[in-house]
């Protein structure tokens, strides 16, 4: 792969940036080099529980697609950030299948996502890493930044589980329940 870089995922934390928005960092390996990606909070927490070895009780996106990719035979190879635009990443998805190779164009975040359960690399352009990166001055391990940016991450979580409660209390016309899941998500926001 001329010009291109291979990366792994080192962080996701609160984006500075943007309120509800979570920033993914990616490090070059064998390099210092980082790169921020804006993300989600869906796609933050499907990429921080992966790291974090933990399975959600009902499938996620990414697993869903995972799944379905496995049901059907189909490997992902890797991922190609390919560009970049106004901080917007855009990625192709490298797929195989009985010897034939597709890509597909996808959402950077969806993307990383998907090569996380498959444990494909992911690449950039070099141009790209080098125009968008920067060096920290210091080298902060996976582990630490994950464990540093999980609560955050885990109270989008909860607020969501709560939301689901909700809405199952008023299908089930338990107004009571419901009411009091409205005032912790109320509390909560």
């Amino acid at each position: 792969m001329n010009d291109k870089i291979e990366l792994r995922v080192v962080s996701i934390s609160n984006s500075q940036e943007q309120a509800s928005a979570f920033a993914l960092v990616l490090q070059e390996v064998g390099g210092n080099r980082q790169l921020p990606i804006i993300i989600g909070p869906s796609e933050a927490q499907s990429i921080a529980l992966h790291l974090k070895g933990i399975k959600p009780p009902r499938p996620l996106t990414h697993d869903l697609f995972a799944t379905t990719l496995d049901e059907f035979n189909i490997l992902v190879e890797k991922i190609h950030i390919y560009r970049a635009k106004d901080g917007v990443f855009f990625s192709y998805i490298y797929f195989r299948s009985d010897n034939q190779a597709k890509k597909i164009d996808s959402r950077t975040s969806d993307a990383i996502g998907i090569a996380l359960r498959f444990n494909a690399p992911i690449y950039i352009e070099s141009s790209i890493l080098a125009e968008e990166g920067f060096t920290p001055s210091e080298e902060i391990t996976n582990e630490e930044l994950v464990e540093e940016d999980a609560a955050a991450i885990h109270k989008e979580d909860q607020l969501t589980n709560l939301k689901l409660a909700l809405e199952k209390a008023i299908q089930d016309e338990n107004y009571e329940l419901a009411s009091v899941l409205r005032d912790e998500i109320a509390r909560r926001q």
